[in-house]
């Protein structure tokens, strides 16, 4: 199968659905079928012939176990989808390869989807395929921590000051990010910046052995009992590097989140900020390798995943 999935390649080989289809059992199976309802090896496609009335669509397998049908979207975020799984490796690749994200409204016009809601509704499973398991180690060595906060209208800025509210007041979204220096991020949409919400963040994923650099900000006073360094710098006075204590990734993270944000989304709401978080997590944690393989690795997250749209909900 293929190694590397750059637009060129997607356009020449995944272009129709008996290829995208294949591409997505090699990566699900790995040409050993599993039953998703019984979890049982050993099914059969069951070939549709030409002559025949029985309607047996392609990619249909039949379990020898269970003796129940299923075929490579069930149980993923394609199932259900009318949408052709060439158009959905195409919308993958492109997700993964956009530095600052791409809107619903992009997807829609570069695909030639029907609607916004269908595209909003495929970039959002996209996102949760992306989705990351918790972390199987927590982030080591140098660990830098800061909060930024997304949104809010531009005239509260002067209601902030009036009201002596601080710049996390009135629709803004507050996020904090721990990147490990040259490693992963982990960002985290909390109601408020406190030392309480700070220090659950961190707890929950920093070893204690790490070395951890932050602002001046007080709320991170307990951080110098909980790891084995605090180093913080004042950024009130103008000090933004100290030998190895800055935030700098950190920054670097928010001004493109931001730029993403206010460039390609526009708005989004708190309700879904944490999926697209995870998005910029995503691509971050994945930088190094090129977007083929960017995408092969988003690809690889569609199973044991299913978002369901049962109600409405506000668009972002």
């Amino acid at each position: 199968m293929a190694d590397t999935l750059n637009l060129s390649e997607l356009g020449k080989h995944f272009s129709n659905e008996d290829s995208a289809r294949e591409l997505l059992e090699w990566l699900r199976w790995k040409g050993n079928p599993v039953c998703p309802h019984c979890e049982a090896t050993g099914a059969y496609k069951i070939e549709a012939k030409e002559d025949s009335k029985s309607g047996a669509r392609k990619g249909l397998w039949k379990c020898k176990a269970c003796r129940q049908q299923f075929s490579v979207t069930v149980g993923t975020i394609f199932e259900d989808s009318k949408i052709p799984l060439s158009k959905w490796l195409l919308a993958i690749h492109l997700v993964c390869s956009s530095k600052k994200g791409m809107s619903a409204l992009q997807l829609q016009r570069n695909l030639g989807l029907g609607s916004y809601r269908t595209a909003w509704f495929m970039a959002h499973r996209i996102r949760y395929a992306m989705t990351q398991e918790p972390l199987f180690s927590k982030l080591n060595g140098i660990v830098e921590s800061d909060e930024t906060f997304i949104g809010g209208k531009e005239g509260n800025k002067h209601a902030n000051k009036r009201l002596n509210m601080g710049r996390g007041a009135i629709g803004k979204a507050a996020v904090v990010t721990l990147v490990e220096r040259g490693g992963r991020v982990k960002s985290h949409h909390v109601p408020t910046v406190t030392g309480a919400t700070l220090k659950k963040a961190m707890l929950e994923c920093i070893a204690t052995d790490a070395r951890i650099m932050t602002d001046e900000s007080p709320s991170y006073k307990w951080a110098k009992h909980h790891f084995a360094d605090h180093q913080a710098v004042n950024h009130r006075y103008g000090e933004y590097v100290r030998g190895t204590a800055h935030v700098n990734t950190c920054e670097s993270i928010h001004a493109l989140l931001k730029r993403g944000v206010i460039g390609t989304f526009h708005h989004v709401s708190k309700k879904h900020l944490h999926r697209y978080l995870v998005e910029f997590d995503f691509r971050f944690n994945h930088r190094k390798i090129e977007d083929g393989e960017r995408t092969l690795e988003a690809i690889k997250g569609f199973e044991g995943k299913r978002l369901m749209y049962k109600t409405p909900v506000k668009k972002s």
